[in-house]
């Protein structure tokens, strides 16, 4: 009876979530981002996450005004708005032609764009980590829609019928999605012994990981990355979007990271783990209104 009560129950709320995507879904991309954005940043600044966030600006930036760094806060959750309004219009928004690049919403630097089209050509798996910056689900429509055999790992939501309804969503526009939990290091190996790019990303906390340091402050990081860079001695990229205005996103895709590696020349776990962080740490200070400030990332 009881597990009946909980399907019903999960059942109900995916049912309403679905009715949002539809509403959010007949609004457009442009006009659900601005509602996004308008309803985050009032609603926002109410809940527990922005006294964490504001901790978390205020420790990474002291040397910030404290104007400067409310702006941060401010266009953070504007951010987080604009993002969840946009998850039903991710096919949308991918408008990249390389017939006629940076036409549409999407741009691409030519550097990018070469060293992408090596990724898809190589017929190698390589490793493409990325954080939680701009619309950071982006990356994995690019791979999809221009060919690129990949997978992407990502969390599911604790409700069943919810999880249900968004990776239905997620297929629609994303490779082989592989779900976070006990099983995932197989199957990100195994993606890995196929030939894939294994997308992941790397800016959240994980309490059993290797210490590092991030801007300034101690904190546990992802070790999976370096431990399969470790194993399978692939290439190393990574991926970001930047928002710009008008609706548009910048897509960069880096050089091939050549990761630390040890005395008996195999990756080194920490210093690795480290590097991939301190290139994260760089994006965050460029763009620090367009990362998910929202979270704990420091707590030990």
């Amino acid at each position: 009876m009881k597990a009946t009560l909980k399907r019903a129950g999960e059942e109900a709320l995916a049912a309403l979530i679905r009715g949002g995507f539809a509403m959010v879904r007949a609004l457009g991309p442009d006009r659900a981002g601005r509602i996004g954005a308008a309803v985050a940043r009032t609603l926002g600044p109410l809940t527990s996450a922005n006294r964490i966030a504001r901790e978390n600006i205020d420790a990474a930036f002291p040397e910030k005004s404290a104007a400067e760094r409310e702006a941060i806060l401010r266009e953070s959750w504007e951010n987080l708005g604009r993002t969840a309004s946009e998850y039903v219009h991710l096919g949308d928004l991918w408008d990249f032609d390389p017939e006629r690049p940076n036409t549409g919403r999407i741009e691409l630097d030519v550097d990018s764009m070469a060293r992408f089209e090596r990724l898809r050509d190589d017929g190698q798996p390589a490793i493409i980590f990325a954080a939680h910056l701009a619309n950071w689900e982006l990356p994995a429509v690019a791979a999809m829609r221009h060919g690129l055999p990949a997978a992407a790992l990502y969390r599911t939501p604790n409700n069943a019928a919810v999880a249900r309804d968004i990776l239905a969503l997620r297929r629609g526009v994303m490779g082989t999605l592989i779900p976070a939990g006990p099983a995932a290091p197989i199957r990100m190996m195994e993606a890995l012994d196929e030939g894939l790019h294994l997308g992941m990303l790397v800016d959240q906390r994980f309490g059993r990981g290797p210490k590092i340091r991030f801007f300034g402050r101690e904190a546990t990081a992802i070790p999976i990355l370096a431990r399969l860079a470790r194993r399978f001695d692939c290439p190393i990229h990574g991926a970001r979007a930047i928002r710009l205005p008008g609706g548009r996103f910048r897509l960069e895709l880096t050089e091939a990271v050549q990761l630390v590696r040890d005395a008996k020349g195999q990756v080194d776990i920490q210093a690795a783990t480290q590097q991939v962080n301190d290139i994260v740490e760089g994006w965050v200070r460029e763009h620090p209104g367009q990362w998910l400030w929202q979270h704990r990332r420091w707590r030990m």
